[in-house]
């Protein structure tokens, strides 16, 4: 029988060599989490408090989490292209350029800082239509994809593009004349882009999940991803369609965000009976999957809050105060293991 390998000492080059890329999804989960809970303040004031505390502490663990990530694309480049080919690492890249969106969403919302959000945006913009297409490209050249890479992190690339006119669209009304028009495209091209590739992953996974074996336990939270495009094209579509001057009778939408929104609803339902059911196989161990419970849900709680102010409908917002009660819940237990695991060093052990 192997012995297992001693685990190595934690150093700084180490942490960079072996910081995952889907560290980011600790702040779009975050930050999703801090703009839910300020819009839930509107019923509930106490939590306005609570959602600042949140929009600071990710704007510190964005930079703290930038410093690793950014520095292993000099200090680890062969790490980065050993990644960027794997089959389901690569889908993560994206994730930082999706936290800048978020938190160009946040500094909008919080405290209105539009320019420094303006240039937030367009950055995160030009990043993610750059890794976006990095990893399309190299899994279309490829022939390193195999059924069991497909798990749902492979939604992650569109959920990009869907959260781009989150604070693109409120934003447009302060965009340079000069580049408004080309900002409105973009959020176009990014939504369009976003829910279409979204369709049909969605496709390939259900034939994951029909015809292959199951998820492994440390996957099951990347089961909830799904519910991230949801929710954030309800809140896009909702957002565009105020903004964009030719959108007519903005009202004759509403039933498409609506029928989207239900199939949110829906699948929260059934991430909840899912990830019950791995766990009376085997237990969910911690990794940083846990995270990808996080922005999904906080996504899934402001499009529902959003639908309901929309439609005056009730049972969206009842169903947004639950996605809410267990992002609150499980952000807290996910922070704490993740602090443990930066501690004792064991997330930044190399992967056998």
């Amino acid at each position: 029988m192997n012995t297992p390998a001693p685990p190595l000492p934690v150093s700084f080059p180490l942490i960079v060599k072996t910081f995952a890329p889907g560290w980011p999804a600790a702040v779009m989960g975050t930050g999703a989490f801090a703009l839910a809970t300020l819009h839930f303040s509107h019923q509930l004031p106490v939590l306005a408090g609570l959602a600042w505390a949140l929009h600071w502490f990710n704007l510190v663990l964005f930079v703290l989490i930038s410093i690793p990530w950014l520095l292993r694309w000099v200090m680890a480049w062969p790490a980065v292209v050993a990644s960027f080919k794997h089959p389901v690492a690569a889908n993560f890249y994206p994730s930082y350029a999706s936290a800048l969106l978020v938190l160009a969403a946040e500094l909008r919302i919080f405290g209105g800082h539009e320019s420094l959000a303006l240039i937030v945006w367009w950055l995160g913009v030009a990043l993610l239509f750059g890794l976006t297409l990095a990893v399309l490209i190299s899994i279309f050249q490829g022939e390193h994809v195999n059924l069991d890479h497909i798990t749902p992190g492979i939604f992650i690339p569109p959920v990009g593009m869907v959260v781009i006119p989150v604070a693109g669209a409120p934003l447009l009304a302060v965009q340079p004349e000069a580049l408004r028009d080309l900002a409105l495209t973009i959020t176009g091209i990014g939504l369009g882009a976003g829910i279409f590739m979204y369709t049909a992953l969605l496709a390939l996974a259900f034939h994951r999940f029909y015809v292959h074996k199951r998820l492994p336990p440390t996957m099951a939270p990347t089961f909830w991803i799904n519910l991230a495009p949801v929710g954030v094209i309800v809140v896009s579509l909702l957002n565009l369609i105020a903004a964009a001057p030719f959108a007519g009778d903005k009202s004759a939408w509403l039933m498409m965000v609506f029928l989207i929104w239900g199939f949110g609803a829906f699948w929260l339902v059934l991430s909840m009976l899912f990830t019950w059911s791995v766990r009376k196989i085997a237990p969910l161990p911690f990794s940083l999957a846990w995270w990808a419970f996080t922005f999904p849900l906080g996504a899934f709680a402001l499009g529902s809050q959003r639908l309901s102010e929309a439609t005056g409908l009730g049972t969206p917002l009842a169903f947004g105060w639950l996605a809410w009660a267990l992002l609150a819940g499980i952000w807290t237990l996910t922070l704490l293991k993740t602090v443990g695991g930066v501690a004792s060093g064991k997330l930044f052990q190399p992967h056998p």
